[in-house]
């Protein structure tokens, strides 16, 4: 079944999540009595339109309607001309069947910040950590064991203990170079997030971040200091794996804030200060209340 079907079948339950920073909308659903979910995100204008003075306003301008005008300023809703392969209105994403931890992460939430020392994760995290793992992340093991998405792999080294993946983001419309997203999902299995590294990990890391700037900037024509290249905690899944953005990104909603996103850079600087920084360091982020570990820790 392919997806516009299951769009076509889409009975809408209610609304997860309107981010108006990064204009989108969540909806939760039915397809076949499955839960599922739709992420609309506004498209950014083409970035052929720079520098181009040939276009007419008329050529992405349908319509508009005044708001008001104060002297020389006047502000109006308008309508933009779409074309769904040149210049599409939104990007449209699908979960389905959904289950209660996609509906969790996508649900709007108060948000608390946590404050993560190695005695608790120890006791608390790691345990949850290992019922995160199996089934839960097959399709991450799609594409590393079994090429899923290859056809827009950007590399992929297949050695077992030194290789990854690096692919777009299904967050990125693969236009929008302001917007590169990209991740690199590692092939070895025994690194679930920051928290499992140490300074036996320097060199893998080194050579990882290395060959992901220079298959970045060879695919896309960039230069190195155009790209932040950072891991998060808490991810959203326990796999290891890197997130790569255009450094000019306009916003990940909470993705690439203080208490989320930590360079690759520092993580390999601390790890040759201390042998054991992550096993031993109070980890500070932020957390939703309907997150499964919030439960664990909010006492």
């Amino acid at each position: 079944m392919d997806c516009n079907t299951l769009l076509n079948e889409f009975q809408i339950v209610k609304v997860l999540l309107v981010d108006t920073q990064t204009k989108s909308l969540v909806l939760l659903g039915k397809i076949n009595s499955q839960d599922a979910i739709v992420t609309f995100e506004k498209t950014a204008f083409s970035a052929s339109l720079e520098n181009n003075a040939q276009f007419k306003l008329q050529d992405i301008l349908e319509s508009t309607k005044l708001i008001n005008h104060n002297d020389i300023y006047f502000w109006s809703m308008g309508l933009l001309v779409q074309d769904l392969d040149a210049a599409p209105g939104t990007k449209v994403n699908l979960i389905y069947p959904a289950t209660e931890k996609h509906i969790r992460k996508y649900e709007t939430q108060k948000l608390h910040m946590v404050r993560e020392t190695a005695e608790m994760y120890e006791q608390k995290v790691a345990p949850f950590v290992e019922t995160q793992k199996g089934d839960r992340i097959q399709w991450v093991y799609n594409i590393i064991f079994k090429d899923k998405e290859s056809e827009s792999f950007v590399h992929n080294n297949t050695d077992p203990q030194n290789g990854f993946v690096l692919l777009p983001d299904m967050k990125w419309d693969q236009k929008t170079m302001n917007a590169l997203y990209l991740v690199a999902i590692v092939r070895r299995t025994d690194i679930s997030s920051v928290r499992d590294l140490n300074s036996s990990h320097i060199e893998y890391l080194e050579g990882i971040l290395r060959k992901i700037k220079e298959a970045t900037c060879e695919a896309f024509v960039m230069e190195e200091d155009e790209l932040r290249v950072f891991v998060h905690y808490q991810p959203s899944y326990y796999h290891f794996h890197i997130h790569v953005v255009n450094v000019a990104h306009p916003g990940l909603g909470s993705g690439l804030n203080v208490g989320k996103a930590i360079l690759l850079d520092d993580i390999i600087d601390n790890l040759k200060l201390c042998s054991d920084y992550y096993q031993r360091k109070t980890l500070t982020y932020h957390l939703g209340e309907l997150h499964p570990l919030w439960e664990i820790l909010k006492n």
